[in-house]
């Protein structure tokens, strides 16, 4: 945890500290606040009070006490590495890295590098970002948590063979390192051997870090579903997210109440045409995960007029900020808050979402995109603020999208996916919102299914670009020979020309699955 300046002087912040280190986030600020009205805006106190609102998530008040309290001389290192910190978890990718870069040329410490480095990868600066990796493993200091990220920073730009090397290196110096274990799984290519099944059955027996425990069964999961050993592969799913899903304790009721509130309030007359506005247009590609966008993505990408540019933070980031500052007077639904806005909040975020955007647009073309997974559950606020924006859903087989996000080691963002029953009520609730939508507005969204893009290629994207106004091209169908950075799961399947090897994936698994099958009902056999 990181301290501010020294505090000793003053007993109330040393008491608040002590409180924070122990997780009493509310009797610490309390404490703090106690301190401010004896001593006025004492900078230590204010950057106390700055580090504790970011550690509860409140990053825009925690944005406002650090700079109040460097604007009155604490400027230690701590506040400054904090103040960065709170506008890189704003997701203000560009002032990030300026905060960051000027704080490694001042201070020694390899944390900042290492940082510089994902933030390149984030903004897409692919070879900015590989050579300060490589600056971070040439230091001494650097550790197994550098060369994790350098491997998944290779895989995605392509560069499989060396990510291999990366990750068996990691093996070799440690069989327990679960995360490298998942590295390997995760390539598209049934890289493990069963020598490397040995090994992870062996190290299982004795890991006791869930960090290592939980990546060594969904890797041995994958390794044993490659084989056909699908009694083997379930039984390792399973433990890997049943442990997932203690840690988090996940609630689908929140979403369910969100959709019922959007499907109950927005109706036919909510939804114009798209506004014809100058400049880039976003295309909001809209699915859950492990449906095919990134498939579309790259096929759409290969249109002259079509820029990809993956999977962007900004709507949610956007939303959060404003969303904390209009709880300041109460709590607030998602569907309540995006009914307040005003026309002036709405304009500012819709400009601010295409100034961060362009950021990572290297071409002049009319449209780009974004498939941010949570795209689908803030399409409506994307509407809002965003009304010249186009939106394609894809949308794929039920039981194989639940099962495929079951089976991969997603971090909290997939929270949904640790749990069968979980996993289908997300993808009932997507689908509830995407039917309603296409009811009361049906040239609101173009939508595709995953398997018919399969089976009839030409026909569904000739489908999509009549929605999005453009012209054919034969390109779209060559889509495997680009060689653009891919930075999620399917990095490797969308260098593959299109084929059926993801359809009907879970019926090896079918004995096991009831609990899906029950939860999604009729959307099962859709």
């Amino acid at each position: 945890m990181a301290s501010t300046t020294d505090i000793r002087a003053y007993p109330k912040l040393t008491e608040a500290l002590e409180l924070l280190r122990n997780g009493q986030k509310d009797r610490a600020s309390m404490k703090v606040i106690e301190h401010l009205r004896e001593h006025g805006e004492e900078p230590r106190g204010l950057a106390l009070l700055g580090e504790i609102a970011m550690d509860s998530g409140a990053l825009i008040q925690a944005e406002r006490f650090l700079r109040q309290a460097m604007a009155r001389g604490a400027t230690a290192y701590e506040v400054q590495r904090n103040l960065a910190s709170t506008i890189l978890q704003q997701d203000r990718l560009e002032e990030a890295l300026r905060a960051f870069t000027h704080l490694d040329q001042q201070f020694d410490d390899l944390h900042l590098k290492a940082t510089r480095a994902q933030i390149l990868d984030r903004l897409g600066r692919t070879d900015e970002a590989l050579r300060v990796h490589e600056s971070v493993l040439a230091d001494p200091r650097s550790d197994v948590r550098h060369r994790i990220v350098y491997g998944h920073s290779l895989r995605f730009a392509g560069r499989t063979d060396d990510a291999i090397a990366v990750f068996r290196g990691l093996i070799d110096e440690d069989p327990e390192r679960g995360e490298a274990w998942w590295g390997l799984a995760d390539i598209k290519s049934k890289v493990l051997t069963d020598d490397d099944l040995a090994a992870m059955e062996e190290m299982i027996e004795v890991a006791v870090d869930i960090l290592n425990v939980v990546p060594l069964h969904m890797a041995l999961g994958r390794g044993w579903d490659d084989r056909g050993a699908y009694d083997r592969a379930f039984a390792h799913y399973k433990e890997g997210n049943r442990l997932r899903a203690e840690a988090i304790n996940y609630d689908p009721t929140e979403l369910t109440r969100e959709v019922d509130e959007f499907t109950r309030t927005s109706r036919a007359g909510d939804f114009g045409p798209p506004l014809a506005i100058e400049g880039p247009t976003p295309i909001f590609l809209v699915s859950l995960p492990r449906s095919g966008s990134t498939l579309l993505e790259q096929i759409l990408s290969r249109h002259p007029q079509i820029e990809a540019t993956g999977e962007l933070p900004y709507i949610r980031a956007l939303m959060r900020s404003s969303l904390e500052l209009h709880m300041r007077h109460g709590p607030l639904t998602v569907p309540e808050y995006i009914r307040r806005l005003t026309p002036e909040e709405k304009q500012a975020m819709g400009v601010e979402y295409l100034r961060r955007s362009a950021q990572h647009r290297r071409e002049e073309t009319r449209y780009f995109i974004d498939k941010m997974p949570s795209n689908w559950s803030d399409i409506l606020f994307i509407r809002e603020i965003l009304p010249q924006a186009r939106f394609i859903e894809i949308r794929r087989n039920a039981m194989d999208c639940c099962f495929s996000n079951y089976t991969h080691h997603f971090g909290s963002a997939h929270a949904a996916s640790f749990d069968l029953v979980h996993q289908a009520r997300a993808y009932i609730d997507y689908a509830r919102l995407m039917d309603h939508l296409g009811a009361v507005a049906p040239q609101f969204m173009c939508s595709v299914r995953y398997e018919t893009l399969l089976d009839h290629p030409e026909r569904e994207l000739r489908r999509v670009l009549d929605y999005l106004g453009l012209e054919w091209t034969d390109d779209l169908l060559n889509f495997y020979e680009s060689d653009r950075v891919v930075r999620t799961p399917s990095a490797e399947q969308v260098r593959r020309p299109l084929n059926r090897s993801g359809v009907d994936r879970w019926k090896p698994y079918a004995q096991w699955l009831g609990p899906l099958r029950e939860a999604l009902g009729p959307l099962a056999d859709a």
